[in-house]
């Protein structure tokens, strides 16, 4: 459904064009999660979910996929005006 919004996701991540918030980069770690964790479920999982954002009218993408030790992860994210991904949140699943 949403496979045109996750092609250009995975290019920003292949082309290191992403950003990762506070709150993304502080639950890895609370998660024992890696970069390379968030890195492989983006560019191999799916988006499960779209939410807006209604202060802001953006709309950001839950992707499900797993970690490099086979863990199923979500990932919170949302391409920016300025054209790069945002990495808003992650959590095990």
């Amino acid at each position: 459904m949403f496979e045109r919004i996750l092609k250009q996701m995975q290019e920003k991540i292949r082309s290191r064009q992403y950003i990762m918030t506070l709150h993304a980069e502080e639950e890895m770690d609370d998660d024992e999660l890696t970069i390379f964790d968030v890195e492989r479920a983006i560019l191999t999982g799916e988006i499960v979910e779209r939410q807006k954002e209604h202060k802001i009218g953006e709309w950001k993408y839950l992707i499900k996929g797993y970690t490099l030790t086979h863990n199923k992860i979500i990932v919170v994210s949302k391409l920016s005006i300025t054209g790069k991904l945002i990495i808003i949140t992650v959590f095990l699943l």
